[in-house]
């Protein structure tokens, strides 16, 4: 049988597909050498024999979004085994928390392939094994957890979880770098139950912070009438000091001006004649009182006749003193015993 030249030239082009490998950046390929493993091909320029060496396919998964925004998993076998961390997103599943509470959590996972050949021959198939890994880890740990404690514990129960497929993985050449929990769903009616709790709590919130508001203003209030009650009362007796110091000051002034009068007058008459002298002055002083009334008719009780003998001696105890105006007149003088009879009333106009 003739070969042609053509055939020969497939063959060639073929065994060359076959046995030239260029792997990219941050790749690595696993090859097998007669079913048997190898070497671990680098990023570059790698020949492999034909027919006597092969790379081994590692099964991956990931997930597509179409236009109309749905999402849908996607698994497939590549030659290629990517060393860059990688996510695992996966549908959410339901979990039972400890007080029986089903809720739906969406979980993802950061891994990345630290050794490829633990990744190809230690596990069946990776993506699948860290998604149960991580569902079954899940569920341990909220099983273990209250409803609200799993709803406000989401680092906590991240850091559980890595912490358990980290060391679950070792053995499987991957190095889990980060585990998230991105959605934690409770059923309808316990939302409802959750935000009629909530809106209470605010209200009782509400109410608590008026409560206290209204108490700090009477408080404030009741404050605010206390001082101005005692700055009204520090002030009234301030005034009342100061009044009474003032009435004091006054009446002693008065008193001093008192006594110096007396004391001139005193001077002025002879020895003993300044009690006579000024009870006649207040007799005198008195008189206009007595005609303030609505009759005009006064009657002198028989005793007055010695108080008016008293204050015609006025004049001749001034006169002996010393000059105190115009010469007497003995008929004219008010409040002579010839003027009025002891006795006898008398009619004043």
């Amino acid at each position: 049988m003739f070969i042609t030249p053509a055939i020969i030239a497939v063959i060639a082009v073929f065994l060359l597909a076959k046995s030239v490998k260029i792997i990219g950046q941050a790749e690595v390929m696993v090859v097998e050498r007669l079913g048997r493993f190898h070497r671990v091909a680098r990023s570059g320029l790698n020949i492999l024999i034909p027919f006597i060496e092969r790379p081994r396919t590692l099964d991956v998964r990931y997930f597509e979004s179409d236009v109309s925004g749905f999402k849908r998993v996607t698994a497939t076998s590549t030659a290629r085994i990517d060393l860059r961390e990688q996510v695992l997103n996966f549908p959410s599943q339901p979990v039972i928390t400890k007080d029986n509470v089903t809720i739906d959590i969406d979980a993802v996972l950061y891994y990345r392939v630290a050794d490829p050949q633990k990744a190809t021959y230690a596990v069946q198939n990776l993506p699948y094994a860290l998604e149960t890994l991580t569902r079954t880890t899940l569920r341990n740990i909220v099983g273990e957890m209250e409803l609200d404690s799993t709803l406000a514990s989401r680092d906590e129960i991240n850091r559980r979880m890595r912490e358990v497929i980290e060391d679950a993985s070792l053995g499987w050449g991957v190095d889990v770098t980060r585990v998230e929990l991105q959605a934690i769903e409770p059923p309808k009616d316990i939302q409802q139950s959750m935000e009629l709790q909530m809106r209470a709590e605010r209200e009782r919130r509400a109410a608590v912070t008026n409560a206290e508001a209204t108490k700090r203003a009477a408080i404030l209030e009741a404050e605010g009438v206390r001082e101005s009650q005692v700055l009204r009362a520090q002030g009234e007796k301030d005034a009342a000091v100061l009044r009474a110091q003032g009435q004091a000051q006054a009446r002693l002034a008065m008193a001093e001006a008192e006594a110096e009068a007396l004391r001139r007058i005193a001077a002025s008459l002879p020895e003993a004649q300044a009690a006579t002298y000024l009870l006649g002055q207040k007799y005198l002083d008195a008189l206009p009182l007595l005609t303030q009334g609505k009759g005009s008719t006064i009657f002198l009780p028989s005793e007055a006749a010695g108080v008016m003998g008293a204050l015609g001696g006025l004049r001749a105890l001034l006169q002996s003193a010393g000059p105190v105006g115009d010469s007497p007149s003995p008929a004219g003088r008010p409040g002579s015993p010839r003027s009025l009879q002891s006795g006898e009333p008398g009619k004043s106009g």
